[in-house]
């Protein structure tokens, strides 16, 4: 698989050890990752490229995820990627009601069930 043929997945996770692992994943996987810690950041890398797929989580130290997803699928640039929202609260019925994702993830997750999501959200876009 040429570098230019890999799909890109953007992370938007502050946590670091959780960030790493799905990093991990997603490289062994063959994915071309970029980990955001931060809305601004993901906001700035969301400027340069457009993702296959976004992993987003609810929860962040200078902005709210679901508020997040709500911005990406209402404009018309960025509404067709799939975003994939991870919640550590296990309210997913709650997160469900006030965003539009195309798939929720209690963390922490079965990493198996992680990848076959990414895969076939990635895949789709």
């Amino acid at each position: 698989m040429e570098a230019t043929d890999k799909k890109c997945v953007y992370v938007l996770e502050d946590n670091a050890n959780i960030a790493d692992i799905i990093e991990f994943l997603l490289v062994e996987e063959l994915y071309e990752v970029k980990v955001c810690k931060n809305a601004n950041a993901f906001w700035k890398e969301m400027q340069a490229h457009t993702p296959d797929m976004i992993v987003l989580d609810v929860i962040l130290p200078d902005a709210n995820g679901l508020d997040i997803c709500t911005k990406l699928k209402k404009d018309i640039r960025t509404h067709r990627i799939p975003v994939m929202m991870m919640s550590g609260n296990n309210h997913l019925n709650k997160v469900k009601s006030k965003c539009d994702a195309d798939s929720y993830i209690n963390k922490p997750f079965d990493l198996n069930d992680f990848m076959q999501r990414v895969d076939y959200y990635s895949h789709i876009a």
